[in-house]
């Protein structure tokens, strides 16, 4: 939605004041490293030029008014008192994000603030960081105040782990501050280390979405953090110097494997070859070997169907009916899995041929139509004043 519209949306709800402030963040798709980041692995995700949008002002109180216009729903709350609240949901990102910016030392001041998206929400393209990280950069506008954009990273994930609920790593966060334009991450979730590397130019990003939503903070998510912590665990009376799964090796855990029950074989293994994966698709890439590249993102997605069991039917069948259709590089669900998206490197030509394939598969299996998203890579998250 065009900026002159978002902020004619923001007089009407707020009765003829102006924004002074727009704060933005993109989403991203992860082409490999599902699950890895919160085992401190490697993970090659790419930030998008689907978004979160927030306008704002300041109050001269310490309340702050939100306002949905995708949801069309208004909260407010006192920056004195930042609850958690069962409705509206989606309230809870903006009020975790100033409980820990509170905490971490920032004096906030109250806002009034409109927030749009063109990202699908509990799809598995990050709105909730990208929401997070705007609302960030928002309220900082609002207050005056500038943060490290790496401790604006912890903060943001910090909000989602301890005040949302939902234990994810740092990869949304991670890649929605730091995205660039023509670029993918190789990000380190250990070291917060990373490299850019060139997306290459004639590819296109397409993503489908199987219709099916989940609210990660409840679903099988976290049982899957558990399963790898419990493997930690396990492995550690043969392995005490490790401290997550980034320290095992493929050959440690063929070794021990007979020591682990399953699920917890199958999880782990996932994740360690994922990690591996990681890498060498950054080395594909650079390479410009697509077709390696591809080959990856299969392997990736029969590990995350087979081992890691974060797929689902409609998953399933978006990603075979891509892997058909000529001149798709590559296709794999995108994001935690158990519902959500998929993300399919595409040459140009391709695009009309893959569309018509997913939508009449997907209505023929399913009897609904799947959202299809033509993507590009985007610039991290900024604010600007208006």
């Amino acid at each position: 939605m065009k900026k002159s519209v978002l902020i004619e949306k923001f007089k009407e709800v707020f009765g003829g004041k102006a924004p002074l402030h727009l704060a933005r963040a993109p989403g991203r798709v992860n082409l490999i490293g599902a699950h890895t980041d919160y085992n401190e692995g490697l993970v090659l995700p790419v930030a998008v030029d689907r978004e979160i949008k927030v306008l704002a002002r300041p109050r001269s109180d310490r309340r702050i008014f939100i306002y949905s216009l995708n949801f069309e729903e208004k909260t407010e709350f006192s920056l004195s008192a930042i609850r958690r609240v069962r409705s509206p949901f989606w309230s809870n990102y903006p009020r975790g994000v100033a409980k820990v910016l509170q905490e971490s030392g920032v004096f906030l001041s109250g806002m009034d603030a409109l927030i749009w998206g063109s990202l699908p929400p509990a799809a598995g393209m990050s709105s909730s960081a990208a929401l997070e990280v705007a609302s960030a950069f928002a309220l900082l506008a609002v207050s005056d105040f500038n943060l490290v954009r790496r401790d604006l990273v912890h903060l943001c994930r910090k909000a989602e782990n301890e005040f949302v609920g939902m234990r994810c790593g740092i990869l949304d966060q991670f890649s929605s501050v730091f995205g660039k334009k023509g670029f993918c991450l190789l990000l380190d979730c250990r070291s917060l280390e990373y490299e850019l590397i060139p997306f290459p130019p004639d590819l296109e990003i397409v993503v489908a979405d199987s219709m099916v939503k989940r609210e990660l903070a409840g679903s099988f998510y976290n049982r899957r953090r558990r399963e790898c912590e419990e493997g930690v665990r396990r492995l550690k009376r043969y392995l005490p110097e490790i401290s997550s799964l980034r320290d095992v090796s493929p050959a440690d855990l063929r070794k021990y494997a007979a020591f682990l029950p399953e699920p917890i074989l199958k999880r782990c293994r996932h994740v360690v070859n994922e990690i591996g994966r990681a890498l060498q698709a950054a080395a594909r890439l650079k390479k410009g070997d697509l077709k390696g590249l591809g080959s990856l993102m299969s392997a990736s997605q029969r590990s995350s169907r087979d081992l890691f069991e974060t797929s689902s039917p409609e998953l399933d069948l978006l990603v075979e009916a891509a892997r058909k259709v000529p001149g798709v590089i590559g296709a794999k669900v995108t994001g935690a899995g158990f519902g959500g998206c998929t993300v399919n490197l595409v040459e140009k030509k391709a695009i009309p041929e893959l569309k018509g394939e997913l939508i009449q598969q997907f209505r023929c299996a399913f009897k609904k139509t799947p959202e299809i998203y033509i993507c590009r890579t985007s610039p991290g998250a900024s604010s600007e004043p208006l």
